[in-house]
């Protein structure tokens, strides 16, 4: 169901489907492939909402795993937007 939302035209469920990851990546587990995979094409967004869906699961991953975070910003560090930025690398040493 959430590759179906993740690709669904109602931002609503975009951003539930990156959401509902959020749990268990903030815990230091998670499916950050799975994550990666919905937030990826998500980055050329202009809808606010996802947008800070996609800083605000970054920057709670980032509190336990934040090598992983910064390599996957570095990676794309041409296509993230700023508020991604920002959001993500809150508590982050950027």
């Amino acid at each position: 169901m959430l590759d179906r939302w993740a690709r669904d035209p109602d931002l609503w469920l975009r951003r539930s489907a990156l959401l509902a990851l959020l749990g268990p990546l903030k815990e230091g587990g998670g499916d950050f492939a799975r994550f990666s995979r919905y937030a990826d094409p998500m980055l050329d967004e202009t809808e606010f909402f996802v947008r800070k869906a996609i800083g605000w699961v970054l920057r709670e991953t980032g509190k336990r795993r934040p090598e992983m975070v910064s390599e996957w910003l570095r990676a794309r560090d041409d296509r993230v937007p700023g508020l991604v930025r920002r959001e993500a690398t809150k508590y982050l040493r950027w």
